[in-house]
């Protein structure tokens, strides 16, 4: 339980809480049943497939506790607008809190970055899908860019 605080604490992602998986069971995320009307079905669908595209994009965390295996899936619970000013508050006391330089390379400013922008992706993916995998190829090619100019510099440094 105390690792599992750690770890909520230490993202700006927001999780559901932690299941407790056996190790004999599947690892696959169980739907809820419902016999209700052919709008509901729908909306379960739309839920199930909103839940899928955004485990897709921001895989559940596993680790294990007391022999025990965890997962936790991310929240597909939609954001609000004091959500979002949450997590800018959030960001700017993590980056205090965690000393990251305000100029400069920084691994903990890119980490803390990093995770915010994957929780707006997350938010942005609830209300609209497409959207939200749009912003994922962004996130990601700016990735690649990045990478590719730190190979650049650290060959360069190399002569």
């Amino acid at each position: 339980v105390y690792l599992n605080i750690i770890m909520q604490a230490s993202s700006l992602v927001k999780y559901h809480t932690p299941i407790l998986v056996s190790v004999s069971q599947s690892k696959s995320k169980t739907t809820k049943k419902n016999g209700a009307s052919s709008t509901s079905h729908k909306a379960e669908k739309q839920t199930t497939q909103t839940e899928d595209i955004l485990n897709s994009i921001l895989p559940p965390r596993e680790w294990t506790e007391d022999g025990q295996l965890w997962v936790q899936y991310v929240s597909s619970t939609p954001a609000t607008r004091l959500d979002v000013i949450n997590l800018q508050e959030q960001l700017d006391h993590q980056l205090q809190a965690r000393q990251a330089r305000e100029t400069g390379i920084c691994p903990i400013r890119e980490e803390l970055y990093s995770q915010c922008f994957d929780e707006l992706i997350r938010q942005i993916t609830i209300n609209c899908a497409e959207r939200g995998l749009l912003l994922l190829r962004v996130r990601d090619e700016a990735r690649m860019t990045i990478s590719a100019y730190e190979t650049l510099y650290e060959s360069s440094i190399a002569y």
